[in-house]
């Protein structure tokens, strides 16, 4: 099994970050097939990266500018039988394609596999978790979140800067869709996600029998800068989770775009929340915080959602 690790980038702020993503990948137990820097339009870094790795395979991104066009442009041209996906600020343990490949070989997993995703750690620039943020919510700095499973299994969707997709089911079902996902013009630009829950919904919808899943030991790090370690930042990134999932309700449905997160916000959250402010009665100070954090991010979230709902069907119209 060949596995092509795709990185894509986008600004030279993030050079160092960069430079420790592609050491990760060279440090590998089991070494990639090849490593596809994807470069989101800006000449002056794709000349940079290919004069300072020559072994790389480094390239412009051909679709529309942002993170959905730059990982098709990665499935493009990879030639390994898995396509593998890191986020430009994360580091990968050097067992994370190890694990990665061996979950495609789970014959026990109900049907075909056809994405691996694996376990991300938050690295904060601070060092340290602030007090108030609550696990039940780590998917808003792209990490693991409390509610996955704690051991290898199926789930609907995998998160996207710890992935992995067999090959030829990326272009068979049409890649990832642009005006979902986040896109890479810039820092200022709403924090979109939710390309690659799209597209996995749709890749199980199309292919029946379809297998995601969830691989514990394929672990990462992703580095937390200080303005996402914000009260505010947080608030923005639910509100415009919920924006992204009223896209994606609209391209695969409510039912199976919604199934994992009815599920969160009726058992997790709910239990989260009692947990902190048992915490909190405990003497951690920090509980009452998590617990007020919990429902104001589900309450932003939601309100994203309908904000979102409301204007595609005035487009629509």
């Amino acid at each position: 099994m060949l596995t092509s690790v795709v990185i894509c980038v986008y600004t030279e702020d993030r050079w160092e970050d960069i430079r420790q993503a592609v050491e990760s990948v060279e440090r590998q137990r089991r070494p990639a097939h090849e490593l596809i820097l994807v470069v989101d339009h800006n000449p002056d870094l794709l000349l940079r990266l290919k004069a300072a790795y020559p072994r790389a395979v480094v390239v412009a991104n051909s679709h529309e500018r942002g993170l959905s066009g730059g990982k098709n442009t990665g499935a493009d041209i990879a030639t390994g039988d898995i396509v593998a996906y890191l986020d430009d600020d994360a580091v990968a343990d050097p067992g994370w394609l190890e694990a990665l490949e061996e979950g495609f070989q789970d014959t026990d997993a109900g049907g075909t596999v056809v994405g691996v995703g694996g376990r991300t750690e938050p690295l904060w620039a601070s060092k340290r978790r602030p007090r108030w943020f609550p696990y039940e919510f780590d998917w808003t700095v792209g990490c693991t979140y409390r509610g996955m499973p704690a051991v290898r299994a199926p789930i609907r969707n995998v998160m996207g800067g710890n992935a992995a997709f067999r090959r030829e089911v990326i272009g068979e079902v049409g890649g990832f869709h642009s005006g979902i996902g986040r896109s890479v013009q810039g820092r200022k630009s709403r924090p979109l996600g939710c390309e690659e829950t799209e597209f996995c919904i749709r890749l199980s919808q199309r292919r029946p029998g379809s297998v995601m899943l969830f691989e514990p030991r394929a672990l990462i790090g992703h580095k937390v800068p200080r303005q996402r370690e914000t009260f505010s930042y947080f608030r923005s990134r639910c509100y415009a989770e919920g924006l992204s999932k009223a896209l994606v309700t609209r391209e695969v449905g409510s039912q199976d775009g919604l199934s994992s997160e009815r599920a969160h916000a009726l058992k997790t959250l709910p239990l989260g929340a009692l947990r902190s402010l048992g915490e909190a009665l405990r003497g951690d100070p920090g509980g009452v915080g998590r617990a007020v954090a919990i429902v104001v991010g589900l309450a932003w979230t939601a309100w994203g959602y309908l904000v979102g709902s409301v204007r595609l069907r005035g487009a629509g119209r």
